[in-house]
Parts: structure tokens; sequence; C-alpha cells
């Protein structure tokens, strides 16, 4: 397919409020693509920067035909704007990664060569050892190991938004326009044939890293019960435990009325409220986690979409 003609190759980086860091990316980018016989497009999507990030994008675009520049209208998080650049792209190879500068620009021609081998995904895992252990590394190993252990898909530690894909492997993910997205589990569920790349994560270019604790436990949320119905299990397994105590414990009242020890029996004002406090919780929790269900499906019903470009700039 490829011996007849050179593969076009898409980058798509999501950026937000990384006026000043977006230039330097950009710069390092182009001293490996400018030596690789690849017709490269460059997509920039811009998830609602409220700083100078969008005048950035725009100098960029005039000066190099090869970006195309896309700004969404408002802050939709790293995973829509992710995939406005997936949706935009037309490449024959499709590499995702971020815009400041934390993943190596050199791993990209042997990205592309493993495309070429026939792999339909990529995915560069990021390589920890050596380093201090930090409260993120903690939460994300906990995290992996959570959504791994009660998820039928299996996602791989480490494996962050950075990725090569091909043709088919973009437009399957294209055909999945669920409203909560969880990237890496989407393209994990589809099976298709993998690689894993380790890769050691540079020092940002500037700044600070946008993913707060917030929207990491976001995300999080939307993976468990995008990916998982164990919730709901575990409710129903603590309903059904506290129903085998109720069971026992009516056993117990019944055997001193048949052994006519009735009169022994003294109404516990403490172990009653304790019953119907823990029942109560038991109920409440399996309601919440009802109750997300749910709004998850009210989410997904309405259509909306995961983004909207307010202009594109090329």
């Amino acid at each position: 397919m490829f011996s007849e003609h050179r593969p076009t190759v898409d980058l798509v980086i999501p950026v937000f409020n990384e006026a000043g860091v977006i230039e330097q990316t950009y710069a390092h980018i182009c001293q490996i693509i400018d030596t690789l016989p690849y017709e490269f497009t460059i997509y920039c999507i811009d998830d609602g920067s409220d700083d100078g990030t969008p005048q950035s994008l725009v100098a960029l675009a005039e000066q190099d035909k090869r970006i195309v520049s896309l700004e969404l209208s408002r802050n939709f998080g790293h995973q829509a704007a992710l995939t406005a650049g997936l949706d935009a792209s037309t490449g024959d190879f499709v590499i995702s990664m971020d815009g400041d500068g934390q993943h190596p620009p050199e791993m990209i021609p042997e990205i592309i060569e493993l495309l070429k081998q026939g792999y339909d995904v990529i995915q560069a895992q990021r390589i920890d050892e050596g380093q201090d252990l930090s409260f993120k590394q903690i939460t994300s190993s906990s995290f992996y190991t959570l959504i791994n252990h009660i998820s039928g898909t299996r996602i791989l530690p480490g494996a962050a938004d950075f990725r090569g894909m091909s043709r088919q492997a973009v437009d399957a993910l294209k055909s999945m326009p669920e409203y909560h997205r969880f990237l890496r589990g989407m393209i994990s569920w589809m099976g298709y044939r993998s690689l894993i790349l380790p890769y050691h994560e540079t020092r940002r270019v500037a700044g600070k890293s946008k993913y707060s604790f917030g929207k990491m436990f976001r995300l999080a949320m939307d993976a468990i019960f995008s990916f998982s119905l164990m919730p709901l299990w575990l409710g129903m397994t603590m309903g059904g435990v506290l129903l085998c105590l109720a069971a026992a414990q009516i056993i117990y009242v019944l055997s001193f009325w048949f052994t006519g020890r009735s009169s022994e029996l003294v109404p516990g004002w403490s172990s009653l409220m304790s019953v119907m406090l823990v029942i109560g919780g038991m109920i409440m929790i399996l309601l919440g986690f009802i109750g997300v269900y749910v709004g998850y499906i009210f989410q997904e019903v309405k259509h909306r979409p995961v983004y909207l470009i307010k202009k594109g700039k090329e």
C-alpha cells in the first residue's frame, strides 16, 4: 500500500494556555519532521485558552502552511480537544502528542516506521523508573490497578495520549461518538494490532501542568463509569450481605420464641439504629451509583457534540 506513495502523516496537538510554550514545542518538532521524507500536517487545537495561545497558533499557521489551527468555542477538556484534532485529520498515519514538550518528538520517526510495518496503534508508555515517587504517580498507579481489575478492557499503566494510529484505527475511533470520552480505554477496547513503545518523559518546556487533580479525578470517573458496571455489582453485593445478616438476625430472634425465652428479648435502641444507618447508607450508595449511570445516559441521549469549533485557521 505505502510502497507506491509516501504516506501522509498528521500530528494532532491539543493545547490550553501554552502561549510561549507551543512555539518552542513546534520548533523542536520541526527539527525532527523536516528531515523526514513524508508529507506532514500539524493540527493544533486550542481548547478555549484565555491567554495568548490563539494568537500564537494563528501566527505559526501563517508562517508554516503545514499547520492547521482549530479554536474551540470554550474549554471542553483535553479529551474533547484531542477528539477534534482526530476528527479533522485525514492522513494515512496520525500521531497525537501534547503541546508542552513532554512527549519527545524524537520518537516520531520510529512510530511512523512501526505503523508502516502494519501496526494500527503504537502506544507510547511512560517509564517512571529512577524518578522520585510523587502524589501524581501514586494516584495514577492506583487508578490503573483499579480500572484493570473492574473493567473487561485492559488499559496500559503509564499510557498517556502519546500514540500513533493508522487511518483504520482513527476511523474506527471516530465511529464511537460517546460524550464521556476516555480515549486510552476506547483505543484499547477496539483491539487492533498494537505495539508498546516505552519512553522517558522529558521536562516541560515552561509553565506548569494544566491537568489539575480535579480534572484527573473527573477523567478517572469517566473511565470507571464508562468501562465498568462494577459499582452497581458492588452495591448489589453489599445489599446481599445485609440481607443475609438480616436473615441471621431473624433466625436468632425466632430461636428465643421457639425455646420459650422470649422474655429475655430486650429492644435495643443502639442496635436498631445501627442497622438502620447501615442499611440506609448502603441504599444511598447504591442509589448514588445508579444516579451517576442515569446521568451519563441522560447526557448521551441528548446527543450534544463533544466539542464546538469557534473558528479554524489554515
